[in-house]
């Protein structure tokens, strides 16, 4: 199929512009019609997607089924995918259907909230298959509209703080990637990105105010990109905006900003960071390494003591990003499979949560966690879901969520052991937290006379979370699927780096062995 691309990723935008010219709005019949519209549109757009994954050939380590043409300005319209962003494309295109399938008791706005989230998978898949520096950074910036839209409009009672915060940290931290993209096009004369990664951007020692810069022009292209990235994750200390995030957005919101949004920063880190400046990344490695260990450890300690449930599995999600960017600069093939698949799983996982989170929202109109205890007497089949994203949050054997940990942690051990110490007190903190807010939501006995006719899962329900027990499970147990996919480009990743950062010499035979 020719365009395949394309069609994938447009295709939930033309539902919106039809949602949007066509379709009126306001009573029961037209937001009825919308959302059905929406449903069916992002259903269509994860069938059609699959033959990308069909057509995918994973021993084929560069972009495939690219698409190009003439833009604007000179600059190239170009989308493909490799090993590393083909199963982003996938998570995208798998979540949305659940996320509108979720959305479904929507009684405001309906027909502008479908069009929103129609607008935000366009915008995320193109994130993930642009192939152009300028095209990249569009679809990176504009996916933050639709999102500050979501929380501002159909959010909780601070929501328009919540949606500011999201809005401005995200932007602010992109200025400078914009910078950095510009002097990327002054030094090598194009946009291209296949390009941009087989050319080599200075490395040399200087000094700027009187400040020695290690790595050179690389460092500070790594450091322009980084601060983008970084809160995108987010990582700590710029962290402190999911949180409000996430707990003033609806349920759908929380979803798609832990499940797919988030991983936009990851995926910059391995697309730009570590193979464009494979020597400012060498340089600036300790530093991640640290700020990751950091926000494993606080943000775990942190999440112990809310009494919010949106916070705790929001202060959760910035935990798990921690083993994520470590295993992504530890460079070697397990440290970046184990953050890609960290990345997948995180999705299904932390978008299960939230979901947990919203299914007994929807009923007591509260998160907080005292408000619960001894749901499991009314709602059995709640508590055995809950129970399952509980596990594979906490990285269980058998869910997904323990090969992404389990592998990070493998590759940080081969580079710096004290670091990887440090994060391996994530994984019992991790259980502490999980295990203590499913004890007093679950367990105890039914004692508030507002839970006592409480009820369970509707079919709907159980619905959307089908297809996520599947994935977690499947994925627990047989993690070649998808790391077969990711193996291959990896490989080339991470050889590339070394050979790299071996030319450099920045500190003799030591650096290019810590790799191996």
């Amino acid at each position: 199929m020719d365009n395949l691309l394309s069609i994938v990723t447009f295709l939930p935008a033309l539902a919106a512009a039809i949602l949007a010219l066509f379709m009126r709005g306001g009573d029961a019949a037209a937001d009825r019609n919308a959302k059905w519209l929406a449903m069916v549109a992002t259903t269509a757009t994860f069938v059609i997607s699959l033959f990308i994954l069909f057509q995918f050939d994973a021993s084929d380590t560069g972009f495939q089924m690219v698409e190009e043409g003439d833009w604007i300005m000179g600059m190239n319209y170009k989308m493909g995918v490799d090993g590393i962003s083909v199963l982003f494309v996938m998570l995208t295109t798998f979540m949305m259907p659940l996320t509108i399938l979720a959305s479904w008791d929507v009684k405001t706005r309906v027909k502008e909230y479908m069009i929103a989230f129609l607008l935000l998978e366009t915008l995320m898949l193109g994130v993930f298959m642009a192939l152009d520096l300028v095209l990249f950074y569009l679809f990176f910036e504009a996916g933050l509209i639709p999102m500050f839209l979501i929380i501002g409009i159909w959010g909780g009672q601070n929501r328009i703080y919540a949606s500011f915060k999201f809005f401005l940290y995200t932007f602010l931290g992109s200025v400078l990637m914009l910078v950095a993209m510009v002097a990327m096009y002054a030094d090598a004369g194009t946009t291209d990105i296949p390009t941009l990664l087989a050319h080599e951007f200075a490395f040399a020692d200087f000094e700027v105010l009187g400040i020695h810069i290690v790595g050179g022009m690389q460092t500070m292209l790594w450091l322009a990109f980084f601060a983008s990235f970084a809160v995108k994750m987010p990582m700590w200390p710029v962290h402190t905006w999911l949180p409000d995030a996430h707990v003033q957005a609806p349920t759908a919101g929380s979803v798609v900003l832990a499940a797919i949004l988030l991983k936009m920063g990851g995926y910059g880190f391995l697309r730009f960071s570590l193979p464009m400046f494979p020597v400012g990344s060498e340089v600036m490695a300790p530093l991640v390494f640290w700020m990751s260990a950091i926000a494993i450890v606080y943000t775990s300690l942190v999440a112990l003591v809310q009494e919010d449930m949106k916070k705790l599995i929001a202060y959760s999600s910035v935990a798990h990003m921690g083993y994520v960017t470590m295993g992504i600069f530890a460079a070697n093939q397990q440290g970046v499979d184990g953050a890609i698949f960290q990345m997948i799983s995180h999705g299904f996982v932390s978008g299960a949560l939230f979901l947990c989170v919203g299914v007994i929202y929807d009923r007591m109109h509260t998160r907080e966690i005292d408000a619960y205890g001894g749901l499991v007497n009314r709602m059995p089949a709640y508590a055995l879901i809950f129970m399952l994203f509980t596990m594979a949050n906490v990285g269980l054997p058998g869910t997904s969520g323990f090969i992404g940990e389990f592998l990070t942690l493998m590759g940080i051990f081969q580079v710096n052991t004290w670091v990887a110490a440090v994060a391996a007190t994530g994984v019992i903190f991790s259980a502490a937290y999980a295990l203590w807010l499913y004890r007093r939501v679950v367990f105890g006995d039914l004692i508030k006379e507002s839970l006592k006719t409480i009820q369970d899962m509707t079919p709907r329900e159980r619905w959307i979370f089908a297809p996520l027990v599947v994935m977690t499970l499947w994925l627990g147990v047989y993690p070649s699927a998808a790391l077969d996919i990711i193996g291959p480009s990896v490989g080339v990743l991470v050889d590339n780096y070394d050979t790299a950062v071996a030319a450099a010499d920045l500190g003799g035979p030591v650096v290019a062995e810590a790799n191996h």
